[in-house]
């Protein structure tokens, strides 16, 4: 704009002075011309006064101009902003398109299973009992001669007697003889239950030692053999005292000197060895606690001594395990009645094993009351030779309930619920919204009596056939949460995320794989789908 227009625009606004004149006129903004004669008014002030309204007229109209073009360039900016988020939106659509077109997922599903799981440290067992003495003996051939039948166990009860040396320290020879049986049971894949006894007869006064340092003698001088064997036993029972080593009848029956045998038992053998009691009440003296829970978090042994009781359903105390209903008075042993030992057990038993003999066929022991039983006593392994009648009678018995179970005959029942019975209740793969991961997800039940006691390794596999196997993920779960029996529809979740941007173009089939620590053997689970090379196929991920 020149400047002679925006005078003019201010003189249409303010009026016009006739400063070319002689001063003695100005004009209105009507245009109408007044004399100046005789006002007294200097036409030069008057002048100054014009130019200074005129500049602040510029002034405010420059500022308008200024403050115009800021909100000019604003609304751009905001259009350009806007533009671009437009473009950034439907670029992420795309990439989302294309990467979806590029990454395909595939799930698999699941069905319970009613097969036989020859799975490590469950079951049932048969008895087998060797004498030690100074005599050298070929172990490798002896247990090889009476294990050569024993084909349908996973476990074993193996009895070893030290009765000659209950007077005094075992011998190198005898040493020598219980490392080679060792040994020769650990070529067996089978997981040991070992039982120390001087007692062979019932008779245990007659032979066991006189006095309890010896004992203590005897756990040290085993020590070091049985750490060497500790990845094949799964449990210890009881603390070599008692008739047929069952802790009853020995003169050793004290909570002080049962804490000292339990105490140096677990001294001289490995942290993953459990140690077990014939009784609940024993357990309590020796832990000297009655609450499970506050037991594991402040005693040292809580955690590895378990159960083991040779008088399941035999009537109504368990052949003295625990108290009758009409017992009066305050017992010695500090046991408890039926009802509340069970309760103790349900605790208990979450986190140590517990198995024994199944005796005297009474109602006790029809098949359903022992289902009820076993399963809040979280029972892992029963002795599958006696009682011969009791199991006789569960053979004759019918499974009736919903599921792959009915019509199942009860022993066959039992064998499958003793411990764990890990299946995969569901799983799934699913990309991640901007599929740079795929999340692997295996919800696990345990429907089987008792939990998984030896927590395994839980890994996902990829596998393709260019590349071959993935190095195995490790799955996270509390899959020691999952303890079965009266819980066995609760749930778990096994989980792992797959970074996508690591996979290579292919498809990859994906595996779901639990090994067992000790055995390395993986472990088998209760679905009709079957277990492959890499393990249990969940599902299949394709990258183009």
């Amino acid at each position: 704009m020149t400047k002679r227009r925006r005078i003019n625009e201010y003189e249409a606004v303010n009026g016009r002075i006739d400063t070319y004149g002689d001063g003695r006129y100005e004009y209105g903004t009507a245009g109408q011309k007044k004399n100046l004669h005789g006002t007294g008014r200097d036409w030069r002030e008057e002048y100054r006064s014009d130019r200074r309204r005129m500049e602040e007229y510029e002034e405010k109209r420059r500022k308008w101009n200024r403050r115009r073009v800021r909100i000019q360039r604003a609304k751009q900016a905001l259009a350009v902003c806007f533009v671009c988020m437009v473009l950034l939106f439907l670029s992420y659509r795309l990439i989302l398109y294309i990467k979806r077109e590029r990454l395909e997922v595939e799930n698999f599903s699941f069905t319970e299973s009613a097969r036989e799981l020859r799975n490590p440290n469950r079951g049932f067992y048969h008895l087998y009992r060797f004498q030690i003495t100074e005599e050298p003996e070929d172990y490798g051939q002896l247990v090889q001669e009476r294990y050569q039948k024993d084909t349908d166990t996973e476990l074993t009860l193996v009895q070893i007697s030290l009765q000659a040396y209950r007077e005094g320290a075992i011998g190198e020879t005898g040493l020598e003889n219980i490392r080679g049986l060792f040994l020769a049971l650990g070529e067996l894949d089978k997981q040991l239950v070992i039982r120390f006894m001087y007692d062979e007869d019932g008779e245990s006064e007659l032979y066991e030692p006189e006095s309890i340092d010896i004992i203590l003698r005897h756990m040290e001088q085993l020590g070091p053999v049985l750490r060497e064997a500790e990845k094949d036993i799964f449990i210890i029972q009881g603390l070599f005292n008692g008739n047929w080593g069952e802790m009853n009848g020995t003169r050793y029956g004290s909570a002080e000197d049962m804490r000292r045998l339990a105490e140096k038992l677990a001294e001289v053998t490995d942290d993953s060895t459990y140690l077990s009691v014939r009784m609940p009440a024993q357990w309590r003296g020796i832990v000297g606690s009655d609450n499970p829970a506050e037991a594991l978090a402040s005693h040292i042994l809580a955690g590895r001594l378990s159960l083991f009781n040779d008088g399941i359903l035999g009537s109504e105390s368990d052949y003295g395990t625990y108290l009758t209903e009409d017992f009066v008075g305050a017992d010695e042993y500090g046991r408890w009645r039926r009802e509340e030992e069970l309760n103790f057990q349900r605790e208990l038993c979450r986190t140590v094993p517990n198995g024994g003999e199944v005796i005297n066929e009474n109602v006790l022991n029809d098949f359903a009351n022992s289902v009820r039983e076993l399963s809040a006593m979280h029972v892992t392994y029963l002795n599958t030779d006696y009682d011969e009648k009791v199991l006789k009678k569960w053979r004759e018995t019918r499974v009736t309930e919903e599921g792959c179970f009915d019509g199942m005959d009860g022993y066959t029942y039992m064998e499958r619920h003793l411990g764990y019975r890990l299946l995969i209740h569901d799983a799934c793969l699913k990309p991640s919204e901007d599929k740079k991961n795929v999340y692997a997800a295996v919800n696990l039940k345990n429907v089987g009596f008792a939990p998984l006691y030896k927590m395994p390794k839980i890994k996902l596999i990829l596998y393709s056939e260019e590349e071959g196997q993935l190095p195995p993920m490790e799955m996270s779960c509390a899959i020691d949460q999952l303890v079965g029996g009266e819980e066995k529809d609760a749930l778990q979740l096994a989980g792992v995320k797959i970074a996508v941007d690591e996979l290579k173009r292919g498809k990859y089939e994906v595996y779901f794989f639990i090994e067992d620590p000790d055995t390395g053997r993986s472990i088998l689970m209760a679905n009709e789908e079957e277990e492959e090379a890499y393990g249990y196929r969940i599902g299949t991920i394709v990258v183009r």
